[in-house]
């Protein structure tokens, strides 16, 4: 019997075309993400992460492949009965109040309860935005609005959650909040498949990622392959002249950035000196960011 997964994509492939030319904003797509595992989506602007969601969600349908969701075709109105989604830039109808916005929520989703006021009360209350329960969304700075959408993602138990640069707005004492959050949803058992510019987001959150790059998926890895996978390698900050070709563009005015195996370093530190650079820091290339910019720099244009 064939393994369902909460989300499936089978070589999905989306093209946009216009007047002077055809872009590919996927290409035979492949991933699937379990009940309880967050999958982190990765890439530069324009990669393909949006129309990925797009298709999830139905609102782009014409791609070819196939996109199931608890083993139900994504074209199917009724596969997302228990899917959440919560957009980067979220669009509350700004008149009324956060209460109301959950209150919608269970109204929409057909869920009934005799406690909906004190049900949508306490997923504020996670939030921290309780205190504006009745203060209309105009009223209500970005964070909160961010807060709100969350909890209006999460007050109908999704058993998928769906979220677009989830953390965007928040401080750091709010993005902790939602990660706690995120965390307790998927030890009950919930998916979440997001995307995030901030790769030490996703380094905290995903139990996987995918880094997608001109509509090409590349790789899909989990933070223990990336350890493995990066044993031994390290990145060399240093003020000066770009001693080699393969430094990263320049951090800053005079700063560069190279990554080089344990075995390399002695040598380039000793070159470093005799070019009258100042090395600033030699630390362990074990980090998203590393292989996000390495993925990129040997990606063909």
């Amino acid at each position: 019997m064939k393994k369902q997964y909460a989300l499936a994509f089978d070589n999905v492939s989306k093209q946009f075309k216009s007047r002077h030319k055809t872009v590919e904003a996927m290409r035979n797509v492949s991933l699937t993400v379990e009940d309880g595992e967050v999958f982190g989506f990765v890439g530069p602007n324009g990669a393909g992460k949006s129309t990925t969601i797009k298709v999830m969600l139905d609102i782009i349908n014409d791609y070819d492949g196939q996109v199931r969701i608890y083993g139900v075709d994504a074209h199917h109105a009724h596969a997302r009965k228990g899917v959440a989604y919560v957009p980067e830039s979220p669009a509350l109808y700004e008149q009324f109040t956060p209460l109301e916005i959950l209150r919608m929520a269970l109204d929409m989703y057909g869920i009934r309860r005799t406690d909906a006021n004190a049900w949508c009360m306490q997923w504020l209350e996670r939030f921290s935005v309780a205190g504006n329960a009745k203060r209309r969304i105009r009223e209500l700075s970005k964070g909160n609005v961010q807060r709100v959408a969350l909890a209006h993602a999460l007050v109908v138990q999704p058993r998928l959650l769906i979220l677009d640069e989830p953390l965007s707005g928040l401080d750091p004492v709010g993005r902790k909040d939602v990660v706690d959050i995120l965390a307790e949803y998927k030890r009950a058992g919930g998916a979440i498949f997001f995307t995030s510019h901030v790769l030490h987001d996703v380094e905290r959150i995903a139990d996987r990622f995918g880094f997608i790059h001109q509509g090409q998926l590349l790789t899909v890895r989990s933070p223990q392959e990336l350890a493995k996978e990066r044993a031994g390698r390290y990145l060399v900050r240093y003020q000066g002249n770009a001693t080699d070709q393969r430094a990263v563009g320049t951090i800053r005015n005079g700063e560069f950035e190279i990554e080089l195996p344990e075995a390399e370093l002695p040598a380039f530190i000793s070159q470093l000196h005799a070019n009258g650079s100042h090395l600033l820091s030699v630390k362990p290339a074990v980090s998203l960011e590393s292989v996000f910019f390495q993925i990129l720099q040997s990606t063909p244009v």
